[in-house]
């Protein structure tokens, strides 16, 4: 088994390194996509949360939804307000869908050894946080 990885699209490499470089830190949206679920942040969303202008990506399970809008939010967290409208609980995990009020849609993987996520049903007003250095400026080619 090798210790390193290559992303290639239409015969041409896209990223190359260890799974975990390539999963956490993927090069291009491309690569983000292709090698699993990414919300992806651009336009007037990414301008909202990231605070400029560019293509971001963030994973599923970074992200945390906080059903107390009222609870200020953690120094270096990014975070946007929203509609939850989809709660499936799957056993050890829930996946949570979030349409932001500045026009992006989020998807939220969380454990389930928090209550908080199991607290929030479709239609709450809630708050999706994560880690400022979760969100990953994306370059490169776009999805095929």
């Amino acid at each position: 088994m090798s210790d390193r990885v290559a992303v290639f699209n239409e015969g041409r490499i896209q990223q190359i390194g260890s799974a975990q470089d390539v999963y956490e830190r993927p090069a291009s949206e491309f690569v983000a996509g292709f090698v699993g679920t990414s919300n992806l942040l651009e336009g007037e969303a990414a301008r909202r949360i990231v605070g400029r202008d560019g293509t971001f990506a963030v994973r599923p399970e970074k992200l945390e939804v906080q059903p107390d809008l009222s609870r200020p939010v953690d120094d270096g967290l990014l975070s946007a307000d929203g509609v939850l409208t989809e709660n499936v609980y799957a056993g050890a995990t829930t996946r949570l869908v979030v349409d932001l009020d500045v026009g992006a849609r989020l998807t939220v993987l969380t454990q389930n050894n928090s209550r908080a996520a199991l607290e929030a049903t479709r239609g709450d007003r809630v708050r999706v946080a994560f880690a400022a250095q979760d969100c990953l400026a994306l370059t490169g080619e776009r999805g095929a």
